[in-house]
């Protein structure tokens, strides 16, 4: 009989218990959760905002669509895809309470609040039925997961037939020498503007940890076609620093 406590995962650059990285996941967000948004700017000089709307220029939302937008955090994403498709739904869905505590509070929440549901739930297993929704969107948050697979099967699970999938995320240079100038600034610089403007070193210090474990972008179109998908495809967002993936449910 396999032990679940005996298996490990990457935490950062740390092995951890699998069992464990969830709640160690949902404490680096609930620390920063006040300040996520304004680190996301200060981190990315604002070009998360960018790469968002291209996010939503590829995806092309339509009237009437419902969208599930994981680790959804304060609602970026959601609030776009709203104010792009007329008579849509979208369902926000995020393990940490704080971070969707945070979206409520923001002006387009209360704006969107009919078409808008928040939701504490894990990537992994999904508090939804069998082909509930159009679009499934993850951004900056499957690198979080302990078990990516599990999220992109779940993903498939949850998406009706024609439904789409797209993932942001943080992803790798391909010319080695940016991705060695992208390493210092992220080392160097990201962990120290987290103790500056939110008090947290240690969780900044995670997340580009994070960033560097994470497949590249040939290696998560392979696993994103090993849920199911098909007619999988990216594009690199400023040289590779972030990637945009799109899978479809056929």
């Amino acid at each position: 009989m396999t032990n679940d406590s005996a298996k490990t995962t990457h935490f950062g650059y740390r092995d951890v218990p699998e069992n464990e990285k969830a709640g160690m996941v949902h404490g680096v967000f609930s620390n920063v959760a006040s300040k996520y948004d304004v680190m996301n700017d200060v981190m990315s000089v604002g070009i998360h905002r960018l790469w968002k709307d291209a996010m939503m220029d590829w995806l092309a939302p339509r009237t009437g669509q419902r969208l599930l937008d994981v680790a959804g955090g304060t609602g970026d994403i959601a609030f776009r895809f709203l104010k792009r498709a007329k008579s849509a739904d979208a369902v926000v869905l995020d393990m940490t309470e704080n971070m969707l505590i945070e979206g409520r509070k923001r002006a387009e929440a209360e704006a969107l609040e009919q078409h808008l549901d928040w939701v504490v739930g894990d990537a992994m297993a999904l508090p939804f039925e069998d082909n509930s929704f159009d679009v499934y969107t993850i951004s900056f948050g499957i690198r979080n997961v302990t078990r990516i697979e599990d999220a992109l099967s779940e993903a498939y699970r949850v998406l009706r037939p024609g439904g789409r999938l797209m993932v942001l995320e943080f992803s790798q240079l391909p010319n080695p020498a940016m991705q060695k100038a992208y390493d210092a600034y992220s080392f160097n610089v990201i962990p120290r503007m987290g103790q500056l403007i939110a008090n947290d070193s240690e969780s900044y210090q995670y997340l580009v940890e994070s960033i560097r474990k994470f497949p590249d972008q040939d290696r998560f179109a392979q696993l994103i076609g090993d849920a199911g998908f098909e007619r999988v495809n990216y594009r690199n967002m400023t040289f590779g620093v972030a990637a945009l993936h799109s899978g479809w449910k056929i």
